[in-house]
């Protein structure tokens, strides 16, 4: 087996912490970004070279606005700053997602973001087509309001707000994929009672208009305590089937299963685990997209390369280093291909991946 020559992507890969992913027939790079002070804007040159070195390489790119977590500051340090003004309601992280103050922060670095000329290439954000798609939150969860209503209306605000300024662009939640108090049938299709509990409500959250695709994550090490590997991969499989089913029948949209992964850290971890885990959703996604369903695409977590070994955590890994994970991955990004849609560029560098097979 032979690997494509992705010098320059491997750099940008290195030195901006990207993640290489395959969705559909596009290889896409997925990087979350939160540069922004109320009272400054930080000058975003790293992630201009990103977009830019994607472009160059006919990579499509999902950015990721803002993070549920407090990696990179999140929503945490929004309140943060509402509490240095002396203006913020809440000492909670939830008041994000409810105090006027801060949603107007959000807005202001929204706007920032989306109208910025990239100093590299001179296009403005919202016009580059290098941008596949903007994710509002990675994982948003507001625990402080069981019901789902605050996010809900969080969700709504901004989106309207993102499609107001940006409406070329395809725009996603970031969503886990939790079912809430909307979905009760759905209840069983949980890791858990706790996951209807989060504020979270896959189907309500992603049914509006100004939402096009809908995201899964998948991610039973963390949800699950003392589960042997079968028993991971049965939920996997009736996770990722429930939410193309709701993508087919309730939400008429797409389905992203955007991140999933096994970890290393399980006292049975096999490598080849990993390969089974992995072709159970990849085999979904492709069924339904070859029927024209929901199935749209997958970004696993995560894809690295030599020399990123600061960036690993216990679900990284390369993809080459195992011939039968390359392969696994190549496969699935020439038969997503050969369902037809890619672009002539990215046609000549699928042709070129899909023969060294």
């Amino acid at each position: 087996m032979h690997l494509p020559d992705y010098d320059s992507l491997h750099l940008l890969i290195h030195h901006h912490n990207c993640r290489l992913v395959s969705v559909g027939y596009l290889l896409s790079v997925s990087m979350c970004f939160y540069f922004f002070s109320h009272e400054k804007y930080f000058i975003l040159e790293a992630l201009d070279f990103v977009i830019a070195e994607a472009r160059r390489n006919g990579i499509r790119l999902i950015l990721s606005l803002v993070n549920n977590l407090q990696a990179y500051g999140g929503k945490t340090q929004y309140v943060k700053w509402a509490a240095e003004e002396g203006i913020g309601l809440s000492s909670s992280n939830d008041s994000f997602f409810f105090d006027p103050s801060i949603r107007n922060y959000f807005k202001i670095y929204l706007k920032a973001v989306l109208t910025r000329k990239n100093t590299v290439t001179g296009i403005e954000y919202r016009d580059d087509p290098t941008i596949f798609a903007w994710e509002l939150m990675n994982e948003p969860r507001c625990m402080s309001d069981a019901s789902g209503d605050t996010l809900q209306d969080w969700i709504e605000e901004m989106s309207t707000y993102v499609k107001s300024i940006d409406s070329k662009h395809l725009l996603t939640i970031g969503h886990e994929g939790f079912y809430g108090p909307d979905s009760p049938k759905r209840f069983n299709v949980n890791p858990g009672p706790w996951a209807a509990t989060l504020g979270t409500d896959f189907i309500r959250n992603n049914k509006i208009p100004t939402i096009d695709f809908a995201s899964v994550h998948i991610y039973p090490d963390h949800w699950f305590h003392d589960q042997m590997f079968e028993d991971k991969v049965k939920f996997v499989s009736k996770w990722a089937r429930s939410h193309i089913e709701d993508g087919d029948n309730e939400l008429h949209k797409p389905i992203a299963i955007a991140e999933f992964g096994l970890s290393n850290l399980n006292a049975d971890f096999e490598p080849a685990q990993r390969d089974k885990f992995n072709r159970i959703i990849l085999n979904l996604v492709h069924n339904s997209a070859k029927k024209g369903g929901a199935g749209a695409g997958t970004f696993i977590w995560q894809l690295l390369v030599e020399g990123m070994e600061e960036y690993n955590d216990e679900f990284g890994m390369i993809p080459w280093e195992r011939s039968s994970t390359y392969k696994l991955l190549t496969d699935q990004t020439c038969r997503l291909a050969a369902l037809g849609g890619a672009a002539a560029r990215r046609r000549r560098i699928l042709n070129r991946i899909c023969s060294l097979k």
